[in-house]
């Protein structure tokens, strides 16, 4: 088990720490719905640590990325990010990311912290460019905060004008104090705010001047409790749940990412994937009795038979009832179709929901 930087702060404030993709993270400090309420009203400050850093340089950089993502990160200037994955070569995703352009010549992946080792080999192994590769995941820290506060809360500790940097793009600024720290406008709650990329070396010295700069817009700790509620009142994937080896990026409607004006990894199938039409789809769902959605639970017709099945599920603390994730055959994609949640012993109707779940 590893621990973050921070990790020792975090029982010293009373977290409950639980193991989480290797790593020993604070799952909740106050409460789940106490610290979701905070990010959507005001600003939170998650440790997110444990995610990986991979920086790709030299001239072949941009023709290795091209090759192993679905997006297309050529339509990227320096400071700009964007949302791709790793296709597999059996028509599923090796894992999703955000790929930031530092500079021409100068690339960084950040992958989920479940498949650094994963993705690391993955990458190696297409990388006959022979493009320069490092994995910086044991030497970066990384903080999310996020909320509607976050801007006027964070601005006193950078010359940065937060607020001219827009969604999915990013600065390279001193940063309470410390130098040459990523302010990136790339959050997971869709409450606004900003992900602060430093060496594990720094990252004490930030979070202790994020807490006391955000005292008086009322900054608390979040824990991942509570940014699995916030992301999923978003719809946004959480690979492992909606995502995985054996899930299509168009089922999981991320076709938007999937773009055929290049060369990727199984894009040929992909492609013949889209003119053929898919068989199923991920969509979003509310319960429109009491109940609450588990992954797992099976997605059933009115009879009872098997339709799908619940990649992500909870009981939505901003909206007070049901919500999930699911994968339902392409005819019943439609908003308002009616599906069923099979939760234990009891059948509960469901309707098909527009996303996000959460509308500010």
């Amino acid at each position: 088990m590893k621990d973050t930087a921070l990790s020792a702060i975090h029982a010293a404030l009373g977290a409950k720490m639980v193991p989480f993709a290797g790593y020993n993270m604070p799952v909740s400090y106050q409460g789940i719905n106490i610290e979701h309420q905070t990010v959507r009203e005001n600003v939170g400050v998650f440790d997110v640590s444990h995610m990986g850093e991979f920086f790709i340089t030299g001239p072949n950089a941009l023709s290795l990325i091209q090759r192993v993502c679905s997006n297309d990160a050529s339509k990227l200037e320096d400071g700009e990010a964007q949302y791709s994955c790793f296709p597999n070569e059996d028509g599923g995703v090796v894992d999703d990311l955000i790929v930031y352009r530092i500079a021409a010549d100068k690339w960084l992946l950040v992958v989920n912290a479940s498949n650094i080792d994963k993705d690391w080999a993955w990458i190696n192994a297409h990388n006959t460019m022979e493009a320069s590769l490092e994995n910086s995941s044991d030497h970066y820290s990384l903080l999310a905060i996020q909320g509607p506060k976050a801007i006027q809360a964070m601005q006193s500790l950078t010359q940065e004008n937060l607020s001219a940097i827009k969604f999915y793009t990013f600065k390279i600024n001193t940063f309470a104090g410390v130098e040459n720290v990523i302010i990136s406008a790339t959050g997971y709650t869709g409450s606004g705010g900003f992900e602060i990329y430093c060496k594990n070396t720094q990252v004490e010295k930030i979070w202790t001047k994020v807490l006391e700069a955000g005292a008086d817009w009322g900054i608390q700790p979040i824990g991942l409790a509570a940014r699995d509620t916030l992301r999923l009142e978003m719809g946004y994937c959480l690979y492992g749940n909606d995502i995985d080896d054996t899930t299509s990026p168009l089922e999981a409607g991320l076709g938007w990412i999937t773009k055929f004006n290049k060369d990727f990894i199984n894009s040929d199938s992909l492609k013949k994937q889209k003119e053929l039409g898919i068989s199923k789809t991920l969509v979003g769902f509310e319960l429109t009795q009491r109940g609450i959605p588990r992954q797992g639970y099976a997605i059933v017709d009115a009879q009872g038979n098997t339709i799908g099945r619940v990649t992500s599920g909870t009981m939505s603390p901003s909206m007070g009832k049901g919500i999930g994730l699911g994968y339902v055959p392409i005819a019943l994609k439609e908003v308002g179709s009616q599906i069923h949640i099979q939760i234990r012993n009891k059948i509960v109707p469901a309707m098909v929901a527009k996303l996000p779940f959460y509308k500010k």
